[in-house]
């Protein structure tokens, strides 16, 4: 009699040992679930070979046509990637700086205190420069170790380009946060995801008119493609393009504004409807 009790627990420990595919796929059904019901999780799938593929391929077609015009000025490339760092920096270090209050659920704290939204995002501002120099500076000091290459040769323009870098990630930074105060932290990779769309169409690595005409009118209607031509101008002829940095200094002026508000509405509207309460996926 003992022996027909314990048939059912010794079962019960053996199904608990063994390998159960219906385990499996309860687990694949809950994660299903959670990528279907956000779309930022969809789009992050498909969107990095995509990027990858264009961009990559607009280089490849770039040096098979000109690979002696980079022999010209040593450190392009170089160039290149620290200044779009700058901008990608100063867009994470925007986002971070807000996100981590939400990771907190502080905001609904913070703003029982007298803080204004528009202190909140001079604060995030400031963060991001701070963020940015400390990534950035000593990326430029083992370039000049490394390969003998020192970005700060190109004197006053690289600060307008540096200013310029910023101020766009500040443009999307400020947007994607208001993405993820809506949304939720559902969207949580949006900053990861929504800079590298300007990738492609910023000439950052060849001049724009490698890509096809449309996306050069695309790519020109954002500040990066304006201060990539600059800074190639600078560093073959010696010479700053006005043109280029007046283009890049009205188009930053343009969309800062514009996300600036946009952030402030945003939140103005999540203030109103208790979400700065209640931030979850």
């Amino acid at each position: 009699m003992a022996r027909i009790e314990a048939a059912p627990a010794d079962r019960e420990r053996h199904a608990a040992r063994s390998f159960a595919p219906r385990r499996v796929y309860a687990l694949m059904l809950r994660h299903w679930f959670l990528m279907r019901g956000s779309i930022p999780r969809l789009l992050e799938l498909a969107y990095w070979p995509i990027m990858q593929m264009v961009t990559w391929g607009f280089i490849t077609q770039f040096l098979a046509t000109e690979s002696s015009l980079i022999a010209q000025a040593a450190g392009i490339f170089i160039a290149a990637v620290l200044l779009w760092d700058v901008m990608f920096r100063g867009n994470l270090g925007l986002c971070l700086s807000f996100m981590e209050e939400m990771w907190a659920r502080n905001l609904g704290h913070l703003f029982v205190s007298p803080l204004r939204p528009l202190e909140l995002v001079a604060a995030l501002m400031a963060m991001s420069v701070i963020r940015t120099l400390i990534g950035i500076l000593p990326a430029t000091l083992l370039a000049y170790l490394f390969y003998a290459y020192n970005i700060y040769e190109m004197g006053l323009p690289l600060l307008a380009f540096f200013i310029n870098m910023l101020a766009m990630g500040w443009v999307i930074g400020l947007l994607v946060s208001a993405l993820v105060l809506r949304l939720g932290l559902g969207a949580e990779s949006l900053p990861w995801i929504l800079i590298f769309a300007f990738w492609p169409i910023s000439g950052i690595y060849y001049p724009m008119d490698v890509l096809p005409g449309w996306l050069q009118v695309v790519g020109y209607s954002f500040p990066p493609a304006h201060v990539f031509e600059g800074m190639r101008q600078v560093l073959f002829e010696g010479t700053l393009h006005w043109g280029h940095l007046a283009a890049a200094v009205a188009l930053n002026g343009l969309y800062l504004g514009l996300a600036t508000l946009f952030f402030l509405h945003v939140f103005r509207v999540a203030r109103v409807r208790g979400l700065l309460l209640s931030i979850g996926e």
